[in-house]
């Protein structure tokens, strides 16, 4: 917390991290003598390099390792993601503080036809710049044409209704969230398309050792998602993966049961790995969930379709 008793929230300035921003300053301002809540914009190299797909970038953190820097610098006090955009191993002095309650996880296609995605016509252009979502695509439907696809939220829309695409595919959760659910055509099946690691829950992280901001936050922490996203980060951490790789996965909390189902494939969809298990419900069984399930999928060959991906992504950039 700053000496003069505010929480400055930093995050970036795209229409779904500003509505995200602005409602975890509703939570805080919604707790017993809550503190003054200020909104700081941050720049990401996300933000910034529109110009390349994501996959074809060197590093990871793209939106989010600015405003991270901006959190260890005490530029900021707290910082909110997209979980799903947040690395799965901190900066030294980071803590993830809250997780909220989960939207809906799945993915979204939006079609100018409204028609589900069975029955696009051949050849039909769908927009995605995830390599999951291209993946899991090029295997149920390999006759599209994907071609890639940029910018927010509203922005993407707008492209799909201009006729720059047939189809686009996005997270139902920042659909929902902007108010934009009524363009939905399709909710796509977790098993045929599991979603990216945490889609759909929202991180607040803060510096460890900030006692005050910690105070704020952990009241905000829902136990569902801090349970499927531990189990699903921890999945993403053992095999190394990120948005370069075509990896999904999908935790669930059921009673005193923690389910957790993950696939990896081969982006032109001819090799297709699941696994599925589940487990006592606890933090601790949690991560060993995870760490069990990247397990089968690497006893299935997941590390060599990952290294395959991952070497076709550098001959296509040295080319």
């Amino acid at each position: 917390m700053s000496a003069s008793g505010t929480l400055r929230i930093g995050t970036r300035a795209s229409a779904l991290a500003l509505w995200q921003a602005h409602h975890v300053e509703a939570l805080i301002r919604g707790l017993t003598g809550a503190p003054e809540v200020n909104i700081v914009h941050i720049k990401t190299e996300g933000d910034v390099r529109t110009d390349v797909p994501l996959w074809a970038l060197k590093g990871r953190a793209f939106f989010t390792k600015e405003i991270d820097r901006a959190l260890l610098a005490g530029e900021v006090d707290l910082a909110v993601h997209s979980l799903k955009d947040l690395s799965t191993q901190l900066d030294p002095g980071i803590e993830l503080a809250a997780t909220l309650t989960r939207e809906d996880p799945r993915d979204a296609l939006l079609t100018r036809t409204k028609s589900g995605l069975k029955d696009l016509p051949p050849g039909a252009r769908v927009g995605t710049s995830s390599l999951r979502r291209r993946a899991f695509l090029s295997r149920t439907r390999p006759d599209l044409k994907l071609l890639e696809l940029r910018g927010n939220v509203p922005t993407r829309v707008d492209r799909l209704k201009n006729g720059d695409y047939d189809a686009i595919i996005l997270a139902a959760a920042g659909l929902r969230r902007l108010g934009l659910e009524g363009d939905i055509a399709e909710l796509l099946l977790p098993d045929d398309f599991p979603p990216a690691v945490s889609q759909g829950v929202i991180g607040v992280a803060c510096r460890s050792d900030d006692v005050e901001t910690l105070r704020w936050l952990r009241p905000l922490d829902d136990q569902a998602a801090r349970l499927t996203a531990t189990a699903e980060r921890a999945l993403l951490r053992r095999l190394e993966g990120g948005c370069q790789v075509p990896l999904g996965a999908l935790g669930t909390a059921i009673g005193g049961t923690l389910h957790l189902y993950a696939a990896v494939c081969a982006l032109d969809g001819s090799e297709w790995l699941t696994a599925r298990g589940e487990i006592e419900s606890s933090l601790t069984n949690a991560t060993t969930l995870g760490q069990r399930i990247a397990d089968n999928l690497l006893a299935q060959g997941a590390a060599r379709l990952i290294a395959h991906e991952r070497a076709s992504h550098q001959q296509g950039e040295e080319s």
